[in-house]
């Protein structure tokens, strides 16, 4: 079986989505498929350096192999020619193309190429399916379906859901392309993974003293016993930021000790990052925050596993990788009623779940924080919750059937 996966930029920057497609393509050649990632070397949109990477050869990583493209003529859009170019010699090469982003160039041409030449995709739009995100240059977008993605998403072999409430809500432009609804995967962190952590059988007080800085910037918070509160997602109006702060001042001026964490960038919007920075610098929040910005790898790892709640009170989230990623670090989390796999948190009793509202969010922290017991028993039930349903190695078997059963017909 020979799959594409088609994606405007597999950079860090741009967060879950795009590193979803790494996730995915490592666990499906595991497991024998012969994977091949179609990507440009899109870094970031104001002025950042395109990723360091080989052009248009094949760089192998971690079983799969990685075809990048410039950037050109439309760098701000991840929109490449070449890619282009490539796919339509090739496409007859590959059994299936899982395309990535609907209203991005170069994955509405990718698929309109795919038409052109026979070969079958599944489209994954990302949550852009969402009335609210519709909402958004929507005239634009209007135009754009009747010219192209109305006609992308009538000719998909599947439409790929992330959650049931995402394919509940999602518009299809009287479109009737049959749905699969598979969640995005994983990875446990690697203490998780080598030594079977397991938080809620801690001791107060060992926890207190294992509270480290992290390595990578200096932290203000000296109050190691209060509990940390994490933010760690891209820094976006659509995340309820604007809910968040406001929740937290009046949390403050209760008295409630907290230690908040704000970790995150929007390499598309640096203005607002800016803004929010400066809304907290300017609050009596600012002596109880620390502003880490982007943040990966051991560093992203740490702040999962030593924080108390994870808070993600968003508008609209098709998903959320972000809280399956706390979850099976074992954080429990806090999130609003419109990240669409709020009712997974609920049944599993794996954090708290919120109207999208101030007064909503407010008092969900506020019953959250001042129970450390059931922060931890939450937090295990969020842990065993993910290990179990949102692996890697069991969503790139369900991925194989749906790919096996569009290709036998």
């Amino acid at each position: 079986m020979r799959i594409l996966q088609i994606v405007p930029s597999i950079s860090l920057v741009y967060g879950g989505p795009s590193q979803m497609v790494l996730g995915l393509s490592k666990a499906l050649a595991n497991q024998g498929v012969d994977v091949t990632i179609l990507t440009t070397d899109s870094n970031g949109d104001f002025g950042q350096p395109p990723l360091d990477v080989p052009l248009d050869k094949p760089v192998p990583q971690d079983g799969y192999q990685v075809r990048y493209f410039r950037c050109s003529p439309f760098r701000r859009y991840k929109f490449s020619l070449d890619l282009l170019r490539w796919l339509w010699q090739h496409a007859g090469e590959f059994d299936l193309a899982h395309i990535h982003a609907l209203f991005s160039p170069v994955s509405t041409a990718a698929a309109t190429v795919a038409r052109k030449r026979n070969l079958s995709y599944i489209l994954r739009p990302l949550g852009t399916l969402d009335p609210a995100d519709l909402q958004k240059k929507r005239r634009l977008k209007q135009v754009y379906v009747g010219l192209w993605e109305g006609a992308n998403l009538a000719g998909a072999a599947r439409i790929h859901f992330t959650s049931e409430q995402e394919a509940k809500i999602s518009q299809r432009f009287g479109t009737n392309a049959p749905d699969i609804v598979i969640p995005l995967g994983v990875t446990p962190p690697e203490a998780l993974q080598s030594n079977g952590v397991d938080r809620g059988d801690e001791e107060d007080g060992e926890d207190g003293e294992d509270r480290e800085e992290f390595p990578s910037y200096q932290s203000p918070i000296t109050n190691h016993q209060s509990p940390i509160l994490l933010f760690m997602s891209r820094i976006d109006p659509k995340k309820g930021l604007d809910l968040l702060i406001p929740a937290l001042e009046t949390l403050l001026a209760e008295k409630l000790g907290f230690q908040f964490i704000l970790a995150g960038a929007n390499p598309q919007d640096p203005e607002y990052e800016r803004k929010i920075q400066q809304q907290i610098q300017a609050s009596p929040l600012s002596s109880h925050t620390t502003i880490t910005g982007f943040v990966e790898g051991e560093v992203k790892a740490a702040l999962l596993q030593k924080a108390d709640l994870f808070v993600l009170p968003s508008y609209y989230e098709n998903f959320g990788i972000a809280v399956a990623e706390a979850m099976v670090a074992g954080t429990p989390v806090v999130i609003s009623d419109q990240v669409h796999i709020c009712p997974e948190v609920k049944g599993a009793e794996a954090g708290w779940v919120c109207g999208c509202d101030v007064a909503s969010l407010t008092q969900t922290l506020r019953e959250a924080l001042r129970d450390a017991g059931e922060q931890k028993r939450r937090g295990v039930n969020a842990r065993d919750y993910a290990l179990q349903h949102y692996s890697w190695d069991a969503i790139a078997q369900t991925m194989i059937e749906a790919y096996q059963n569009i290709i036998n017909n």
